[in-house]
């Protein structure tokens, strides 16, 4: 991993992540599928299906650490990977990070398990895809989720400022664990045009191979972000968990 000390002291050039707001994409219906959530939290590496969304290319950071995600997840034996980035000119244009886009990703279905990490600029209102200038909305992801991932256990990571929208505004599911990077009313930090990687980024990419659940790797991942905050002199971002009733063991994949 690219986690050289001049890696980590470029967060120390950060800024808050906070884009204007604009409207939300088109929504989509939901089909419910079966639940399959075994006791023991394990789902083979094979059966995860991860759609990984960097939606702002004012910084490398997002693509950094969605580039990070899929060497993390291919490393534990994930295969059924669809990255999305805002620069043009790194992928084809059906992967670009627009709102048409990522809902036929989040949608695509298939797989015992699910997982969307997505990180770019947000707000209360959602999370900003810069290809075409909309927020994707809770309400809508809640949406996309429930018609590609159904009832099967899925993980939701929004690294953004306001994040916390996520989970207070419907994302909530039993079979659903979601990790955000601020608290809605908290901005996040990382995302200026030198820096290499967010703070959340950073600290949950670094803490991915020690972690067994995904709550272990929330817990982690935000004593590592308050760390980093404390030796900035920043407001706290108070990075949030939700936990399904159905996926309280959840394990990461390969574990």
């Amino acid at each position: 991993m690219r986690f050289a000390f001049l890696a980590f002291a470029s967060l120390f050039l950060a800024s808050a992540c906070t884009p204007g707001a604009d409207s939300p994409p088109p929504v989509a219906r939901a089909v419910a599928s079966p639940a399959v959530v075994p006791g023991n939290g394990i789902i083979p590496a094979n059966q995860w299906r991860a759609v990984l969304i960097a939606g702002d290319s004012s910084t490398p950071a997002f693509d950094n650490g969605v580039e990070e995600m899929r060497a993390k997840l291919q490393a534990h034996g994930v295969t059924n990977i669809t990255i999305y980035s805002a620069d043009p000119a790194s992928v084809p244009p059906d992967r670009l990070s627009s709102s048409r886009n990522v809902a036929v990703g989040l949608r695509g279905g298939g797989g015992q398990a699910c997982l969307a990490f997505m990180t770019s600029h947000g707000n209360e209102d959602g999370f900003y895809l810069r290809p075409d200038r909309r927020l994707l909305s809770p309400g809508t992801l809640d949406r996309l989720l429930a018609e590609g991932c159904g009832s099967v256990p899925t993980v939701v990571v929004v690294s953004a400022c306001h994040s916390g929208t996520f989970i207070d505004n419907g994302v909530r599911k039993p079979n659903r664990v979601i990790l955000t990077a601020a608290a809605t009313n908290r901005t996040s930090f990382g995302c200026g045009a030198d820096d290499e990687y967010t703070y959340y980024d950073w600290c949950l990419l670094q803490q991915f191979d020690s972690a067994t659940t995904w709550s272990e790797l929330s817990a982690a991942t935000r004593s590592c972000v308050e760390g980093l905050e404390r030796k900035m002199g920043v407001k706290a971002s108070l990075p949030q968990l939700f936990v399904g009733s159905e996926v309280a063991n959840l394990r990461l994949p390969g574990r």
